[in-house]
């Protein structure tokens, strides 16, 4: 029985290879791809052609303009409907009760008034109006043929023939009979013709006003047409804003949101609104999102502005027609207008236009003044163009430095007393000392009697970060750029700002890309008016207008660089900004190099002649220690009233504007500074000697090593 069993495993161990049976394996063919079927082929052949962009063109095309037609009868109607009826004047007394208008409200229910008062005039008329109509037919025709049968009576006496009475009647007759034939010969195609010249009349009217879905117009028509603001539209677009408060509220309000706006007024090139928002709703909430805010009314980010007027919990919107911001200004009244003149004290310079599309004048009266911005985008211009008004008053005077050197101001050679163009150090050590000059001048006029009345001085700077970031020290160690009190353009530029607008001493610059290190603190808080192109970042926002501009809703960080070439967002009392706002927005007028050389030589003009330095003159090297100790002589100590006094004799140019705090800068810079002694303020021999000798001991060490 053993022998008879059978394993129904099967061994898993593989067979050794000299027992292993050869297997020979037969790669079949590849099949035959097998043919697309005919419907399938023709299926995606007339998907294509339906999907292609021709056909989607001419599918927009016929049916943009057979909408035009159909929807022209509509537009037609309603114009019809509104002529007869009175609905066109409820539907605007209903919008502007929505908008919160009731004084407008009013006015068209009057109007309304009016217009029932005369249909109904004219409905009465039409009940006698057969019976006159009737009379004055038969009155015309009786008084035609006596007409006729007159001008027949002169004809027979004239000819003398009696048949000749009646040619006139009969000619009038035969004449009606041509007219009556000509109508039977045109009625019919007439009738034909009709109905196509109405139908293209309805297409006409509906494709003036672009009545067709938005997918169906025209690419060009589809991106640039923006809405028209009304205001459903508005509180559509403050709903989907993504503020749930504000969502809320106005699906809670029973006006549907109408009671926080109102009155949209036509504000130049586009509308403005205040929006009163409901409780829970902060303004900032709102300013946030202005490109939603643009976006949901159609417009480019660019197009819409929110501002802060002085009501509580306000914003005002000004949104602009669609790409009106995109075409340029006129030219500037300095251009067109060559008898045009100008009043530092009383005038306002022509700068360009505000958002509303009306004129933007600067005044310039005692205000230090500050332009900044990312590189080109027009600063020099718009800094130039209000120089270029003012050169117009000839009792100005001007001292300038463009750190640049471009040529941007060569046009004022020979108008202004100096003009330094470059940007290496020494231009910087140049316009320094220009500055300085400035600053002992505005002493000078300090130190006058009082009533003395001066010319107006403009220090101007362009590219004032140049001096700023300049890395150069003179021969005391003192650095001409920083930000430091030992800073020379620094600490010019702060003694103007502090003191100069009350003797007519005034600092205009112009800087690029505004940092800290670039454009200190103290400076920029120091400037009457501060103006700003196009900026990167808020915090260069802040830097350039300040906190509360900012806050009130101006934004050169969101000008678009490039495009917005020449808009400036500028916060000054010099300038007519609306009421409750902080800062207003202008567009420039752009004045090229030519026009601005037309400018000066009028202003040239004006004057008797300008000498322009290029460059300032140095005073001899001196050494004011060594002068200390000459003037102290051999007294143990000296008066530093007296000091001076005789530093003033000694050297007239270099020490005759030296004040105590020129003095003691030197002295202590030296470690001999001076001290009180019986209550006054002494300088001692023995001190300044000794400082001497130890300077003479360091450089001999410095030499030797």
């Amino acid at each position: 029985m053993s022998e008879n069993v059978v394993h129904l495993h099967k061994p898993t161990d593989p067979p050794p290879p000299d027992t292993a049976p050869t297997v020979l394996t037969v790669v079949p063919d590849a099949p035959r791809a097998r043919p697309v079927p005919l419907w399938v082929r023709s299926g995606r052949a007339v998907k294509t052609a339906a999907t292609h962009e021709r056909t989607r063109a001419a599918a927009r095309a016929a049916a943009r303009h057979g909408l035009y037609t159909l929807n022209g009868g509509r537009i037609v109607a309603r114009r019809t409907w509104d002529g007869r009826t009175g609905s066109r004047y409820e539907r605007m007394i209903r919008a502007a009760e929505a908008a919160g208008n009731l004084e407008a409200a009013e006015e068209w229910e009057e109007r309304l008034q009016r217009f029932r008062a005369a249909r109904h005039h004219r409905r009465m008329d039409l009940l006698h109006s057969p019976v006159e109509a009737a009379k004055g037919v038969a009155v015309g025709a009786g008084v035609s043929i006596g007409v006729l049968v007159a001008l027949g009576v002169v004809m027979a006496l004239n000819t003398g023939h009696v048949g000749d009475v009646i040619t006139p009647l009969s000619a009038t007759i035969d004449f009606i009979a041509l007219l009556i034939r000509i109508v039977q010969v045109v009625w019919g195609p007439a009738l034909a013709i009709g109905p196509f010249l109405a139908l293209l009349a309805l297409w006409s009217v509906s494709r003036k006003q672009h009545a067709a879905p938005a997918w169906a117009l025209p690419a060009n028509v589809r991106s640039d047409e923006g809405e028209p603001v009304t205001p459903s539209i508005v509180v559509k677009a403050l709903r989907d804003l993504g503020v749930p408060a504000l969502a809320r509220a106005i699906k809670e309000m029973g006006d549907a949101g109408a009671s926080m706006l109102g009155p949209i007024r036509i504000a130049g090139c586009g509308v403005e609104v205040d929006v009163t928002l409901p409780s829970g709703v902060s303004t900032n909430e709102v300013q946030g999102k202005r490109r939603k805010l643009a976006e949901n009314l159609t417009r480019h980010e660019h197009e819409v502005f929110i501002t802060i007027p002085q009501a509580a919990r306000t914003v005002r919107l000004w949104v602009a027609d669609s790409g009106a911001l995109d075409e340029p200004i006129g030219p500037s009244p300095l251009v067109t207008d060559d008898t045009m003149t100008a009043d530092y004290a009383k005038g306002r310079a022509p700068w360009g236009q505000d958002l509303r599309g009306d004129a933007a004048a600067l005044s310039l009266y005692q205000r230090h003044l500050l332009i900044t911005g990312l590189s080109n985008q027009g600063k020099t211009v718009a800094l130039r163009s209000l120089a270029l008004w003012l050169a117009l008053d000839k009792s100005v005077q001007f001292l300038m430095g463009d750190l640049k050197g471009v040529g941007d101001w060569n046009m004022f050679d020979g108008l202004a007393t100096t003009l330094i163009q470059g940007p290496t150090d020494e231009h910087v050590i140049q316009v320094t000392e220009m500055v300085e000059g400035a600053v002992d001048e505005m002493n000078r006029r300090i130190q006058a009697p009082p009533g003395t009345v001066f010319p107006p001085l403009i220090v101007l700077v362009d590219e004032a970060q140049v001096a700023f970031m300049c890395p150069a020290k003179d021969e005391d160690k003192r650095p001409y750029g920083g930000s430091k009190a030992n800073s020379r353009y620094f600490m010019a530029v702060r003694k103007i700002h502090n003191q100069g607008r009350a003797v007519n001493v005034l600092m205009w610059q112009g800087t690029q890309d505004p940092t800290n290190e670039n454009l200190p603190k103290l400076v920029r808080e120091g400037a009457h008016t501060r103006a700003s192109l196009a900026l990167g970042t808020e915090s260069q926002a802040r830097m350039a207008l300040g906190d509360k501009a900012v806050d009130g809703g101006a934004a050169p960080n969101l000008l678009r660089p490039g495009l917005d070439r020449g808009t400036l967002v500028v916060a000054s009392d010099g300038i007519t900004i609306p009421a409750g706002q902080s800062s207003i927005t202008v567009r420039t007028h752009y004045i090229d190099d030519d026009a601005a050389e037309a400018i000066t030589d009028r202003a040239k003009a004006l004057r008797d002649g300008v000498t322009t330095l290029h460059a300032i003159e140095r005073e001899e090297e001196h050494d004011a220690l060594a002068d200390i100790a000459t003037v102290v002589g051999d007294a143990p100590r000296v008066r530093t009233k007296d000091v001076l006094a005789r530093l003033a004799t000694l050297n007239a140019n270099a020490y005759g504007g030296w004040s105590f705090i020129d003095l003691k800068r030197v002295l202590d810079d030296a470690d001999a500074g001076p001290y009180k002694s019986d209550g006054v303020m002494v300088v001692a021999r023995d001190r300044v000697a000794r400082a001497l000798a130890d300077r003479d001991t360091e450089g001999s060490a410095s030499a030797s090593g």
